[in-house]
């Protein structure tokens, strides 16, 4: 029970944070002592795709940065994963391969797409169920976080459209 408390406070805290960004975008995007303009961030489609408990699970969404500001990418965290890490799938000279990376650009008035062959969010040591909602969340350099929440899907059941 104390630990519910806990994880409830640390997301009402983050937030408070995350919406840090919006407030300073609906008061004309200016930041305080002349600092750049905040980028504004937005998730559309979240979802993971869950497939054995002792295999990753992989999370994709499309980030979008309706701010004047890039917005860097430096991390993701969720309760259900052992950890979440930002992955780039690539192929060179016929060969695929999966790296973690160490942050990711959204551009200003631009957005990053998370899909199969390209960015993810890879989560390693799952404790998830197809069917439920996973709570996770995005961090940046500027210390700004995304909560967000996704569905699970299952190997057979993507969502639509995907």
């Amino acid at each position: 029970m104390r630990q519910l408390r806990h994880l409830a406070l640390v997301f009402a805290l983050v937030f408070v944070m995350a919406a840090l960004p919006a407030v300073a975008e609906a008061a004309g995007n200016s930041s305080p002592l002349g600092q750049p303009p905040l980028p504004v961030l937005h998730a559309q489609t979240p979802w993971f795709r869950y497939l054995l408990p002792n295999l990753p699970a992989a999370g994709y969404l499309v980030l979008q940065n309706t701010g004047s500001g890039d917005a860097i990418l430096t991390g993701a965290s969720s309760p259900d994963c052992g950890s979440l890490r930002l992955h780039q799938s690539q192929e060179k000279s016929g060969m695929s391969s999966m790296n973690m990376v160490s942050d990711i650009t959204v551009p200003a008035h631009g957005s990053v797409t998370f899909a199969a062959g390209g960015y993810h969010l890879m989560c390693m040591q799952p404790k998830l169920k197809v069917g439920q909602r996973m709570p996770f969340a995005l961090h940046f350099k500027d210390g700004a976080v995304l909560l967000l929440m996704a569905p699970v899907y299952g190997a057979t059941s993507p969502p639509p459209g995907a």
